[in-house]
């Protein structure tokens, strides 16, 4: 090989890495802050319709919460809080909507089986977790229910850290809750989102 073609492939490689560099930095999720403005998304509810941020935003306090995958115990204690406490959530302006990593078909059962009247929206790649630096990890898990005396096999493509954000009427984040470690409890989010909006309304 000549000198000139070595350099010209040493100089095409570095120009490759740097771009792998720049885009792995540009990729990196950001994290929330109190303050910041909610990011913008859509994705399938639990009906499979496009459920569009911008047509919540600005009109209600939008709790947008992330959990790890459906039917799990930690998950179900906190879909039926929410479930439970969501007439006085309503009644003090609030809308819920929880978010994982599984599928349309998983929402549709775990709603079934625990009556649960807020709407879930699925995101399978774990991208809107992503725009809301919420971490993940990619890949299949699966687990069997029974559900009305029927075995289902639920399968998410993405498990999806545990994380609670308040979007008030702003658009931006006026609460943001990391569920996890030891002592946290799943089935208290509810109540304590409750007693924040209710002091938020306040002026509190």
């Amino acid at each position: 090989m000549n000198r000139s073609l070595h350099t010209l492939i040493a100089a095409a490689l570095g120009v490759c890495l740097m771009a792998v560099i720049t885009t792995a930095a540009d990729d990196k999720p950001a994290e929330l802050k109190v303050g910041d403005k909610a990011p913008a998304f859509t994705l399938k509810d639990d009906q499979g319709n496009d459920w569009k941020s911008e047509d919540h935003y600005g009109k209600k306090i939008v709790v947008v919460y992330f959990y790890p995958a459906d039917m799990t115990p930690g998950c179900t204690k906190q879909a039926c809080g929410f479930r439970d406490d969501l007439s006085k959530l309503k009644d003090a302006g609030v809308e819920v909507v929880g978010v994982s990593g599984d599928s349309v078909k998983n929402h549709q059962l775990f709603k079934k089986a625990h009556n649960l009247t807020f709407t879930l929206l699925a995101d399978p790649d774990g991208g809107v977790a992503g725009k809301f630096g919420v971490p993940f990890t990619a890949g299949s898990q699966s687990i069997e229910r029974e559900i009305d005396g029927q075995k289902e096999t639920l399968t998410r493509t993405a498990t999806i850290q545990r994380h609670t954000f308040v979007v008030g009427k702003d658009g931006k984040i006026v609460m943001r809750r990391d569920i996890k470690g030891e002592g946290a409890d799943p089935g208290k989010d509810a109540v304590t989102i409750l007693e924040f909006v209710k002091k938020l309304n306040a002026g509190g």
